[in-house]
């Protein structure tokens, strides 16, 4: 897919530009390859080529479990690949509410359609790739609740029992209506998490339990899937409350405008002089934050990026992409924290240091397929106030920084990075082991590809079917986010360090200039005139 920065939202361009890669003071730069792994690696590939020598395929399983007795399907299958726009092909076309297949896959539906197809049978229970594609994309036209009332109307007519055969057959179709909601719930607690929601969850569970009253096996899978989805919700509910609290920027004058002399002033260096183990901390954080991250989030930012466009209030949207605002917030924040860092020390020998440090954290994040903050790393170096530090620059080996500029490198829709992306895809499906296993990829580049695949299709057909087809192709990519993120982190946790990188304090926009400034003085009139401005407007403020 093809797509560039013009198209995108333009609430979104300002912020999205330096986040992409289109930052003040880039460098072009060559395209050499990436050296040999670090030491600190050992094992690793190199992202960008696959693992060679392979003997088997990683057998980890994708977040839905697998039932033994209702086989299915594989994951997504080839169709997808192919089209998926809003045209009717005339072989396909058929009456409005007529489903149509291709390659025995349902593409489009009425909604009423897709539903139908999404509750099981005595002698039917649909495929656990439906199931989730269609959960996840219903959204779009009907809310959860609103769903989940239809799907128990439907089961009361199926959970009717006249004769002793029909209440045969209900035997049979009670386990797949539990095996669905318990799919449902799992894969989507937050479907459930107001109050109309598990009523009629409640409701739709206790019809089920009084058609197979003597079955003890009946009301003991009622009662897991009820626990297991409250303890979701618990979770999740502590985690907002737990989530950390990144202290506000510092632009006091005691603080930047201070001697730089002092040797007392906490930096990265003096809490981690490692770039590999900074590295591997990095990757903690990341994959916390992706954790928490809930596939119908990426369904929610299409609304939520459209509400913006149009202006409209969008207040419950927010809410509903809280995890997606905690990754973009963590994103800034890094980059922020990479330009402090490097703008605040004083002398140009120790500010070279840690130029070259965050290149080979940067490196690291690279070899262990930690593409966000890798990208993060990239951005803040590249900022204006980092920039324009020519004597800086001018001290720094720069060959393995603009390796790493390429692999980051816009041009072609980011076609360095997507191979290197693919490269750390293909080593995580052959791999043996979690460190192999770790792809992150650049989160804002993830979500861009999202919305754009969702705004280039239609979500109808002309005939005014659901273009389920485009849906597929949404959940295929969601699905293979959803397996990344389940992906153990193999890293040994060190507190300190995740704290610093997570609390400690960050210079805003004017106080990286100021600071830049103070490390190496304006250069024209014009940046004259800016560091009079910003030292004078900042001690007001003081």
């Amino acid at each position: 897919m093809c797509c560039d920065l013009c198209s995108f939202p333009e609430h979104l361009r300002d912020k999205a530009g330096p986040l992409l890669g289109r930052t003040p003071g880039s460098r072009p730069v060559p395209a050499p390859r990436l050296g040999p792994l670090s030491a600190c690696s050992p094992g690793l590939v190199m992202i960008g080529t696959s693992a060679a020598n392979s003997p088997s395929k990683a057998t980890g399983m994708s977040f839905w479990s697998f039932k033994e007795t209702m086989p299915q399907t594989s994951i997504f299958p080839s169709m997808l690949g192919t089209s998926c726009s809003g045209h009717v092909q005339p072989e396909m076309e058929e009456k409005c509410g007529d489903p149509v297949y291709q390659d025995g896959s349902l593409v489009s539906g009425s909604l009423e359609v897709l539903i139908e197809h999404l509750v099981p049978t005595v002698d039917y229970y649909p495929d656990r790739t439906y199931i989730f594609t269609f959960l996840l994309s219903s959204r779009v036209f009907i809310h959860p609740q609103e769903l989940l009332t239809r799907v128990g109307q439907i089961c009361s007519k199926q959970l009717e029992a006249g004769t002793e055969a029909d209440k045969a057959k209900v035997k049979e179709f009670v386990p797949k209506i539990i095996q669905l909601l318990t799919e449902w719930t799992e894969t989507f607690p937050h479907d459930f998490q107001d109050e109309k929601s598990m009523k009629e969850l409640k409701e739709i569970t206790h019809q089920i339990a009084q058609c197979d009253e003597e079955s003890s096996s009946v009301k003991k899978s009622i009662s897991q899937m009820t626990q297991s989805l409250i303890r979701n919700l618990s979770t999740h509910s502590q985690y907002q409350e737990a989530r950390e609290i990144i202290k506000p920027s510092v632009t006091d004058k005691q603080t930047i405008l201070k001697p730089k002399t002092q040797s007392s002033q906490k930096d990265i260096l003096s809490v981690c002089n490692d770039p590999c183990v900074l590295a591997q901390q990095l990757t903690h954080i990341e994959m916390e934050r992706l954790t928490h991250i809930t596939p119908e989030e990426l369904v929610h930012i299409f609304n939520h990026m459209d509400s913006m466009d149009n202006h409209k209030s969008c207040r419950s949207d927010i809410k509903k992409t809280c995890n997606l605002e905690a990754c973009d917030n963590w994103f800034n924040r890094l980059s922020s924290l990479v330009a402090t860092e490097i703008c605040r020390v004083g002398k140009k020998k120790q500010r070279t240091r840690m130029v070259e440090f965050f290149i080979d954290v940067a490196r690291e994040c690279f070899n262990i397929g930690n593409f966000n903050s890798l990208m993060a790393i990239i951005s803040g170096m590249n900022l204006s106030p980092v920039a324009r530090l020519k004597k800086t620059w001018s001290k720094v080996k720069k060959a393995k920084f603009e390796v790493l500029e390429n692999h980051m490198d816009p041009s072609s829709n980011f076609s360095h990075y997507r191979t290197a992306l693919q490269g750390a895809v293909q080593r995580s499906q052959t791999a043996h082991s979690n460190r192999e296993k770790i792809v992150i990829p650049v989160f804002n580049l993830f979500i861009k590809d999202i919305y754009f695949l969702n705004k280039i299709h239609a979500n109808r057909l002309a005939n005014g079917q659901i273009n389920f087809k485009k849906f597929w192709e949404i959940a295929k990519q969601i699905n293979e986010f959803m397996m990344w993120k389940q992906v153990e982190c193999p890293f040994e946790k060190d507190k300190k360090i995740k704290n610093y990188l997570l609390t400690a304090p960050v210079y805003t926009e004017e106080a990286l200039f100021l600071a830049s400034f103070e490390s190496e003085g304006p250069e024209n009139h014009m940046e004259k005139d800016s560091w009079k401005s910003l030292r004078a407007t900042l001690l007001n403020r003081a």
